[in-house]
């Protein structure tokens, strides 16, 4: 496998952690191939979806195409929506409202295909938990085929089809699809059904699919791999002109976009849309065909976005003052809970993120509106949230999620006793380790292993994300040059000049928020460092390297 490392032995080494140990893995994790993607057919009643879908085209039923109001389903009803637009006109999209409707299959989007003779449901991103839901719209004549990749019940609602790579018993071989992703397979799927040969059509698709992959978390691996890999190049050279003018907006054109820019960047200012107002905005931005009308719309979900922020900067102070006035009941616990019917419902997920990034416990955050709290929750590495809240689901009117992340809703008086039996599993279940926020090190190299196949191999890594984060080494018994200062309004972080025994070269560093550590270092005692390395590109071709400090600890 060398060969394929150039011969690098750290490159082998990283490539071994992310569980490529062959010449052929490695070749095909470094030139991820369409012909890479997996048979659709191998998902679990897909035949089924895709006859049901074919026989409502050719009775010219109308169908509807219906998602989350998050970046994962809106981007999802886009591209089913833009695909099936291609062969079919007898069909239209649907968002639930956030705050009217709430999460998942409403009761009024029922309500509405029934008046509108909608014959079809296409959910995606959702309906995997709506067996009420779905048994009213059958009683109307409504046939749903189900597009998740939510953790599913033991009972399950009885649609014509359920696409989900976690159905029990499901023996595709990637797990984890996004939402979007789920949508992509379901199309080419049809897309081979009625022999549809022209590829373009639907791959043009893909950068859809990278934003909802890194949007959602998804780990990129296997064949999310793929799909993230040919979606940013799509992303990089022709996206579709919603997100052109995202992008645009972001002063990201021209510039090479990552999946940190679509999750920093892109993915908060489709979300705001179904934060703020509506995510129906978001998918008409993302089918939009016309450049100047997608900008003027963009600039309105920008908008959103800057009112996003100011919400999430009050909410998340105010939660801290929560926490900060009660540390006495606060101290000692090893999961946040926090409620207050006054914050707005569109953030308490951002808020939730910021308490686990904070303090490094698993956090809900509730809100409440007609007395039913509606609540987000986030946890930290290794602990399974979506096990905790399935444990006190007796207290829940719904929820649904994944191991890191999981939404609810209960009655008001249920938050209590919520909070109380939260608090009980997590303290019963959560290991030490889990409380302390961990850098797991890919390698141990000296600054004389930084060599130019070493940094033009990294990028082959690309792109990074859950499952292949862009890989952290460490060196040990590094010096100051003598020229390290402190930067930033309140010199919080270190500008850095680093050397060590390898090599006489000098590295320059960055390190946020470790102002702590100066005085140690700039009295020149060595250091042991871990950081991921940068490359920046300039105007005039040139490029510099920089080394992003991720944590530092007096030498041993």
């Amino acid at each position: 496998m060398l060969e394929q490392c150039e011969g690098d032995a750290t490159v082998a080494e990283l490539l071994i952690r992310r569980g490529v140990d062959t010449p052929e893995g490695a070749s095909s994790f470094f030139s991820p191939a369409i012909s890479d993607l997996h048979d659709p057919f191998l998902m679990s009643d897909m035949d089924k979806a895709v006859n049901r879908l074919n026989k409502a085209m050719g009775a010219k039923e109308r169908i509807m195409i219906y998602g989350d109001y998050d970046v994962d389903g809106t981007t999802a009803v886009a591209l089913v929506y833009k695909y099936l637009q291609n062969y079919y006109s007898n069909i239209e999209y649907y968002i639930p409202t956030r705050y009217e409707e709430g999460y998942g299959i409403s009761i009024k989007s029922i309500d509405y295909a029934a008046e509108n003779n909608v014959k079809l449901i296409i959910v995606l991103d959702c309906g995997i938990k709506a067996i009420n839901e779905i048994k009213y719209a059958k009683e109307k004549g409504i046939d749903f085929i189900i597009c998740d990749h939510h953790m599913p019940d033991e009972v399950l609602p009885e649609a014509v089809a359920i696409l989900n790579p976690k159905m029990p018993g499901s023996t595709y071989p990637c797990k984890h699809l996004s939402g979007c992703a789920v949508g992509f397979k379901f199309m080419q799927a049809f897309a081979i059904s009625n022999g549809l040969s022209n590829h373009n059509e639907l791959e043009s698709l893909l950068d859809l699919v990278a934003v909802s992959i890194a949007a959602d978390l998804v780990p990129i691996i296997g064949e999310t791999r793929v799909m993230a890999y040919h979606g940013l190049k799509r992303l990089n050279s022709n996206p579709n002109l919603g997100l052109r003018s995202i992008i645009r907006l972001c002063k990201l054109t021209n510039k090479d976009i990552t999946i940190s820019d679509v999750i920093f960047k892109i993915g908060p200012r489709i979300n705001a849309s179904g934060r703020m107002q509506s995510g129906m905005e978001a998918v008409d931005l993302l089918v939009c065909r016309d450049l100047h009308d997608a900008y003027e719309k963009s600039k309105d979900i920008d908008q959103y976005n800057r009112d996003r922020k100011e919400l999430d900067k009050k909410i998340t102070e105010e939660a801290n003052s929560i926490i900060t006035q009660n540390s006495g009941k606060v101290q000692g616990k090893k999961a946040i809970v926090l409620y207050n019917k006054d914050w707005h419902k569109g953030i308490i997920g951002i808020v939730a993120s910021r308490m686990t990034e904070l303090y490094y416990k698993p956090a809900v955050v509730l809100t409440c509106s007609n007395g039913i709290a509606t609540g987000s929750s986030r946890s930290v590495q290794g602990f399974d949230i979506y096990s905790a809240i399935n444990s006190i689901r007796d207290l829940l009117l719904n929820f649904g999620g994944h191991p890191y992340a999981v939404g609810m809703s209960m009655n008001e008086e249920n938050i209590p006793e919520f909070q109380r039996r939260f608090e009980e599993y997590v303290a019963t279940n959560i290991k030490p380790h889990q409380l302390q926020p961990m850098t797991e090190i890919d390698a141990v190299i000296e600054f004389a292993d930084i060599t130019p196949t070493l940094i033009s191999s990294i990028k082959k890594f690309n792109p990074f994300g859950p499952g292949n984060q862009n890989p952290i080494f460490c060196t040990k018994n590094v010096f100051d040059f003598g020229t390290s200062r402190l930067v930033g309004n309140n010199l919080e972080h270190i500008k850095l000049e680093l050397e060590d025994n390898s090599t006489s070269r000098v590295i320059n560093a960055i390190a946020f928020n470790m102002a702590p550590y100066f005085e140690h270092i700039h009295a020149h005692k060595p250091i042991d460092i871990c950081y991921t390395i940068q490359q920046h590109r300039h105007h005039d071709g040139h490029e510099t390297l920089q080394l992003m400090i991720r944590d530092i600890r007096p030498a041993q």
